[in-house]
């Protein structure tokens, strides 16, 4: 049966939920010397379009790995790297090698909200929609789409305090999607990149790990 809700209005809604989570503050705000979560991805996007990539992980006199060290895999520092970039077009005071840490003002905020919004838009909320789209079945699955995209775990750390979650979750998502479509090699390399994005997708590991033997 067709779905008689359009999943882009749906859609359109979650993202108006997660940006009503941006109007509050964050943790962390006017908090010296570290000043939260929201201070770790802009100094790693200060780090990695500053430095040469064989620093970033290095500590070195113009990276202090106890301020804000990346300790994420390596698919996180070139996210930082191209959202690092694009701020850097916009205002290079964002990403200026050690004058910016501590930066804090609405401008920048806001494109810290935006750089998450899109990461979500691309990887997460376009997995479920594909998904969700691809099954018309019933009208109660529009609202599994609702739920799991406007999820108040992953919109609260996201949205509420800086974080990308989505696109790790997002790239796992699309390797389950490709396993249940019996296309293997492209759920092994959707997977990878989740894996190489954030380890805490170790956790997904036993799931694909059944999948890819059950095909």
């Amino acid at each position: 049966m067709e779905v008689p809700y359009k999943l882009e209005v749906i859609a359109l809604t979650t993202i108006i939920i997660k940006l009503g989570v941006s109007v509050f503050p964050y943790s962390g705000k006017n908090q010296p010397p570290k000043f939260g979560d929201y201070e770790a991805q802009r100094h790693w996007m200060e780090i990695t379009v500053n430095l040469p990539i064989q620093d970033w992980y290095r500590n070195t006199t113009d990276n202090d790995l106890l301020y804000w060290g990346l300790d994420y895999p390596p698919l996180t520092a070139y996210q930082s790297y191209l959202t690092g970039s694009v701020a850097k077009k916009i205002n290079q005071d964002y990403v200026k090698l050690h004058v910016s840490q501590g930066f804090e003002n609405f401008d920048h905020q806001y494109f810290m909200r935006m750089s998450v919004l899109v990461s979500d838009c691309i990887f997460f909320v376009s997995a479920l929609y594909f998904y969700i789209r691809s099954l018309k079945m019933s009208n109660k699955y529009k609202w599994v789409f609702f739920a799991l995209s406007s999820h108040s775990g992953l919109t609260l750390i996201d949205y509420g305090h800086f974080q990308y979650n989505c696109v790790s979750l997002g790239l796992t998502l699309w390797a389950i999607i490709f396993v249940s479509q019996g296309k293997n090699v492209l759920a092994a390399i959707a997977f990878s990149a989740a894996l190489n994005f954030k380890q805490m997708e170790l956790y997904h590991a036993i799931l694909l790990f059944a999948g890819f033997l059950s095909t």
